[in-house]
């Protein structure tokens, strides 16, 4: 059975739900430079994270879904060489991210907090929910209860947390679902 390693692929903000199924199309094609190799192209799992948070709307809150990564998606794959040869012939903007000459799977930490707080097919973090203790923040239930130290913001008022992913030497500045209950 192959490994498959979390690679960040550059798209389009905007555009992440049109680029997965070209990628799945792209990588379910039959490829004659792959024929040669040992091993073929297998892509697991291909998504756009999302977060789940609260939007107050014409004077009440609803649930919404945000992109929890704008611009970028996931591929779960064996072979990011493989995978960014395909991306080449697709029209639009899509590349692998990697550092230097080196293609730069999702950071282990980032990897496990999300395959924790997701489930495949369903990759949406749901919201977390904490207070204010004079002035540090406890998070009290949700994916960000203990992951405190990552959080660089929070914008109350929009029941955000602000935090960074970081995929090789590139950080992704990102937002997640926080309500701050009263104390």
């Amino acid at each position: 059975m192959p490994h498959f390693d979390w690679y960040a692929v550059q798209v389009m903000s905007g555009q992440e739900r049109k680029m997965i199924q070209f990628i799945e199309t792209a990588c379910a094609e039959d490829d004659e430079e792959s024929a040669d190799l040992q091993e073929p192209l297998v892509l697991d799992e291909c998504f756009a994270p999302r977060y789940r948070t609260q939007k107050k709307m014409y004077g009440e809150w609803r649930n919404v879904e945000r992109a929890l990564m704008p611009g970028y998606l996931i591929a779960a794959v064996n072979d990011p060489v493989q995978l960014a040869q395909r991306l080449r012939r697709v029209n639009d903007f899509c590349r692998v991210v990697k550092s230097g000459q080196t293609y730069v799977p999702l950071n282990a930490y980032e990897r496990t907090w999300l395959e924790a707080h997701t489930s495949r097919g369903d990759r949406v973090v749901p919201m977390s929910f904490g207070r204010k203790v004079g002035d540090t923040l406890e998070v009290t239930q949700g994916p960000l209860k203990g992951y405190e130290g990552r959080i660089t913001k929070v914008k109350r008022s929009d029941s955000l947390a602000l935090l960074e992913f970081h995929v090789g030497s590139i950080r992704i500045k990102t937002t997640v679902g926080l309500g701050i209950l009263p104390e």
